[in-house]
């Protein structure tokens, strides 16, 4: 299909071999790194087109990752993927060199549209977009997430009352 090189960092070993094996699925070649230390190793030996970067990691942040392969290889196309989106970051993040910013949960069509977006389009893409049903599933687990799993914090934060909630959160996830 293509003879695009990716390099994904991810410290979440589970989403980082599902990612990998569903771009080799779709003819890409994928290199995968558990952290910033271990990316900057394989950006010094190898040339990407493409890489996907979660912020939060043990060790090295993802800023300072993006940071330090936009120096290394500054025609890479960067795409931050995160599960604790903010504006603030997804303007660091494209001020340091990113060039687009997704939030978790995020798939590898997600992913390669993202890509093609940076590159004008220049891969092929299957992109589905998420009934409005999964979108809202998403969004309340990604705020539950963010409210360390308090029910009634992220209740609050969604401006619901907590049974509705807790009737949301006992839904199977909606499929795409």
């Amino acid at each position: 299909m293509t003879d695009a090189t990716i390099l994904l960092v991810d410290d979440d070993e589970r989403f980082r071999i599902q990612m990998q094996r569903a771009l080799l699925r779709r003819g890409f070649v994928a290199e995968v790194a558990a952290g910033g230390e271990q990316a900057l190793v394989l950006a010094r030996t190898r040339r990407f087109a493409f890489a996907s970067v979660d912020l939060r990691m043990p060790g090295m942040h993802g800023l300072d990752v993006v940071r330090e392969l936009h120096a290394l290889q500054p025609e890479l196309a960067i795409v931050v993927l995160t599960g604790f989106g903010s504006i603030a970051t997804a303007v660091e993040a494209v001020r340091l060199g990113a060039r687009h910013y997704l939030t978790k949960p995020a798939d590898v069509s997600d992913l390669l549209a993202a890509f093609a977006r940076t590159e004008g389009e220049r891969l092929p893409v299957e992109h589905e977009v998420p009934s409005l049903a999964r979108a809202e599933w998403e969004h309340i687990h990604r705020v539950l997430d963010d409210c360390g799993g308090n029910i009634s914090q992220a209740a609050r934060a969604l401006r619901i009352e907590r049974k509705t909630l807790q009737r949301k959160l006992a839904k199977h996830p909606v499929p795409r």
